[in-house]
């Protein structure tokens, strides 16, 4: 396989940070099947079975239990009228460990989640666009001589 210069862009490859623009309308029942499906696949990939998973909600939401069924018709796209709750949610986010579930939800607003220490790069990315700036103040500055009045004689 030929060696990439840093030059060329690879037309296969998925940002990590994708740039989104918000969506004009809003699909409810779109939105519902999206999340409902990617719960489910939260619960695939995560390794604790679905009574686990309920009886961890429960402790986060500081229940005594939270039944294996409810959790199955949060998941259940045909069960358009189990909506998860966003306490609830935030709950099964934990309970699973995928955090990855909040980028789901923001995503169609133009929004794209950053984790923990990501947001560094976010600041760093915005300071060297300060520094373009002030770069270019200062060239353009520097462009007109300055006559200076003072100590001559």
């Amino acid at each position: 396989m030929p060696r990439q210069t840093p030059d060329q862009f690879d037309l296969f490859e998925e940002a990590v940070f994708p740039v989104r623009m918000p969506v004009t309308t809003i699909d409810i029942d779109r939105f519902r099947s999206r999340i409902k499906r990617a719960m489910a696949r939260a619960i695939r990939e995560c390794n604790l079975d679905r009574a686990t998973i309920a009886a961890r909600m429960a402790k986060y939401l500081g229940q005594e239990s939270l039944s294996k069924s409810t959790l199955d018709a949060y998941t259940a796209e045909s069960k358009s009228s189990h909506d998860i709750s966003l306490v609830r949610f935030r709950a099964f986010v934990r309970a699973t460990d995928a955090a990855w579930l909040w980028d789901e939800i923001v995503c169609e607003d133009g929004l794209t989640l950053l984790q923990g220490d990501e947001a560094r790069l976010a600041e760093i990315a915005r300071l060297q666009q300060d520094q373009k700036a002030i770069g270019q103040k200062l060239k353009s500055l520097r462009s007109t001589p300055v006559d200076i009045k003072r100590g001559r004689a």
